[in-house]
């Protein structure tokens, strides 16, 4: 790809990922053509659009659902299959921004994106996959003190799923001698993102929804009672839009564009590793560490291990994804250095300056989430929710998060990414020194 930069759509084909080639079958759908009048469009169908669409149509609302390439084409088709509660931000971080309240109430809802994709795979019985529990690992005992300081704080918020794990108890359930403990989350979970993402479009379809792909929007007309999106075949005419394209929405809502900023993320699959795979991860928990720049990986059904990692700021791919993992991978399993990687790909999240989610309402019938910033698995489900209950006229829940204060990065659009790269090498030296 010219200047290793991600293009948007092209053909529709998913990136050379695990997922793309151990899909389920994919369900080809039309292409927008012509004038279509529509109740509710939703645009992007990743987590944060076919939720929001599956949670209206469980409400009885008519929804057209538009992608502009195929489904899970972005982020909800590429990322690192984790069921991790909670935001990027921590609550802690929420608090002190924006008051006790407000964390309070956003603390009691932290685990119900799992709970929503939990009840999406067995209501609609999708394939992907799904385990059970998740791990937080620490490098230092600096981290450590900060699991153990969470663990107090999601207490309080009702939260009792999380077991303290010192370096003995991590070997049982990961085979590296890299971490002096960690924390067990017997609530968290994984699965096959991309499979996923197309089980609950078919739920789409079930429940009544329209589904377009092949069909990017290239403008958007708000101005008037019914908001219009244009694609170069056709347009959808509609009572409320929903706009959910995340890092890939674009330029088509200037108004959205400088919230987030694009950042990529890499992930390696290597070959299937058999009695191996059951030596290194022998209870079949992912993985994620709590540094800064940190590392995620979890066993595939076949028994690959999936190891993600990296941030590019800007969102570029890197010239060799497969060499800048390999280190991290060797240095968590050394027994894995003669392995084959079998697939290498990168994709973009889009990153919100405060790390917390963003949701609001343009005008009076154009709504939008995005923002995620990495933590987009659980985020973007809840958020579809929310969304829903808002176009259902509930506005208890969306306004809360509407009335958070979202934040632009320092220097703008254009200082921005060397801005954030900065402040990344200034942690990730904080987490080598353990300070």
């Amino acid at each position: 790809m010219k200047n290793n930069q991600h293009p948007y759509a092209l053909d529709g084909s998913h990136t050379t990922s695990y997922y793309a080639a151990s899909a389920n079958v994919q369900q080809l759908r039309l292409e927008l053509e012509g004038d279509i009048q529509a109740d509710i469009c939703v645009v992007g169908a990743g987590y944060s659009g076919l939720s929001t669409a599956i949670n209206l149509l469980e409400k009885g609302h008519k929804v057209t659902l538009i992608e502009g390439a195929r489904i899970g084409w972005g982020a909800s088709g590429r990322n690192g299959g984790q069921i991790v509660h909670g935001l990027n931000a921590s609550l802690e971080t929420i608090k002190r921004r924006y008051g006790l309240e407000k964390a309070s109430y956003i603390g009691k809802m932290v685990r119900e994106g799992a709970e929503i994709i939990r009840s999406f795979v067995k209501k609609y019985d999708i394939q992907c996959d799904l385990k059970e529990k998740n791990i937080f690992a620490a490098y230092t005992a600096k981290q450590m003190r900060e699991l153990e300081a969470k663990q107090v704080l999601w207490r309080r918020h009702g939260m009792d799923d999380h077991e303290m794990l010192d370096a003995n108890a991590m070997q049982t359930h990961i085979s590296s001698d890299v971490y002096c403990g960690g924390m067990l989350d017997h609530s968290g979970g994984h699965m096959h993102p991309l499979n996923l993402a197309l089980g609950e479009a078919d739920a789409v379809e079930k429940l009544g929804g329209t589904i377009y792909e092949m069909s990017p929007v290239v403008k958007i007309e708000r101005g008037g009672k019914n908001p219009k999106i244009s694609t170069a075949k056709g347009t959808i005419t509609c009572k409320t839009l929903v706009l959910c394209g995340n890092a890939y929405l674009g330029h088509i809502e200037p108004s959205l564009t400088s919230r987030v900023m694009p950042v990529s993320t890499q992930i390696v699959a290597t070959q299937p590793l058999g009695e191996l795979a059951d030596q290194i991860l022998p209870t079949d928990v992912c993985v994620e560490d709590v540094r800064y720049i940190l590392d995620y990986y979890r066993l595939s059904a076949d028994k690959r291990l999936l190891f993600g990692g990296g941030s590019v700021y800007g969102g570029t791919d890197p010239k060799n994804i497969e060499a800048k993992l390999r280190k991290e991978l060797y240095k968590v399993f050394p027994q894995l250095k003669n392995v084959k990687i079998d697939y290498a790909w990168s994709g973009n999240f889009a990153l919100s300056f405060s790390r917390v989610p963003q949701m609001g309402r343009l005008g009076e019938n154009t709504y939008f989430a995005h923002g995620y910033s990495g933590h987009g698995v659980t985020g973007s489900h809840l958020f579809g929710r929310i969304l829903a209950e808002a176009i259902d006229g509930d506005l208890s829940r969306f306004d809360v998060f509407e009335d958070l204060r979202w934040y632009p990065f320092p220097g703008g659009r254009t200082f921005r990414v060397p801005y954030s790269a900065i402040g990344s090498w200034w942690y990730a030296m904080r987490d080598k020194l353990g300070v």
